[in-house]
């Protein structure tokens, strides 16, 4: 079972292991990592992993039941080899700021409008939102881009927990989705909250304060059904 650093703490940019398995398609298992290995929208982390004066370039983070698999190039490392892993850090914080501000996003929606998440997707520094709107306009779209950039100024902090899961469950309104993707297998549920503004069942990374995202861009807004709107956002590098 590979020890999550990052749902505790988004900020471990490098790390010490020891490589526990390696798969039959050369995939290394360590006991701990740093490395997001993808979900709920948000892409896998890519870095190196290295040991003496080898390295091992990460291009791949891959979540397997318990397990963590980081795909390396070359022969990997065999097991019992202690490694350092380190994060594309650049890349890891955009996607941090981005994850935040679809936080930040469906927070207000959510708090102003009363709209469930019906899907989702980002990559480094753009993102979109599918929401249960039956209408959408130009002044509407205004109106959301000035409140999300409010909450980004407001400077909340950003809070990580998990609870047990008849804990999290019993929390109103943490499921945001339309439909809650939480396996009953999982029992203990991990919380992302930006303080007086949202509580969800989130597995991402992100900033410890919303004041870190920067400016949020509302891009574009399509309609993609009867009662389905999307929402397109862009941060600054």
């Amino acid at each position: 079972m590979t020890e999550l650093l990052y749902q505790t703490d988004s900020y471990v940019k490098e790390f010490e292991a020891t490589v526990e398995q390696v798969t039959e398609d050369g995939a290394v298992v360590l006991d701990r990592t740093a490395f997001f290995p993808g979900g709920g929208g948000q892409p896998y982390d890519v870095g190196e992993l290295t040991a003496r004066r080898q390295s091992w370039s990460v291009a791949k983070a891959r979540k397997k039941g318990a397990e963590v698999l980081h795909y390396v190039d070359g022969e990997p490392p065999a097991v019992g080899t202690r490694v350092t892993g380190r994060l594309d850090w650049d890349l890891r914080y955009r996607l941090m700021r981005t994850h935040t501000a679809m936080h930040i996003l469906c927070g207000v929606i959510w708090r102003d409008y009363g709209a469930s998440v019906t899907g989702g997707n980002m990559e480094p520094l753009q993102g979109r939102m599918d929401f249960e709107f039956e209408t959408m306009r130009k002044e509407l779209i205004k109106e959301i881009e000035e409140s999300i950039n409010a909450e980004v100024e407001n400077a909340r902090p950003v809070l990580v927990d998990i609870l047990p899961r008849e804990v999290a469950f019993g929390i109103p309104d943490l499921i945001r989705t339309k439909i809650n993707l939480l396996p009953e297998s999982i029992k203990q549920v991990r919380t992302v909250e930006i303080k007086g503004l949202d509580l969800q069942a989130d597995g991402g990374t992100h900033v410890a304060n919303t004041s870190e995202v920067g400016r949020i861009r509302v891009a574009d807004y399509k309609s993609k059904g009867k009662i389905n709107k999307r929402i397109y956002v862009e941060l600054d590098e």
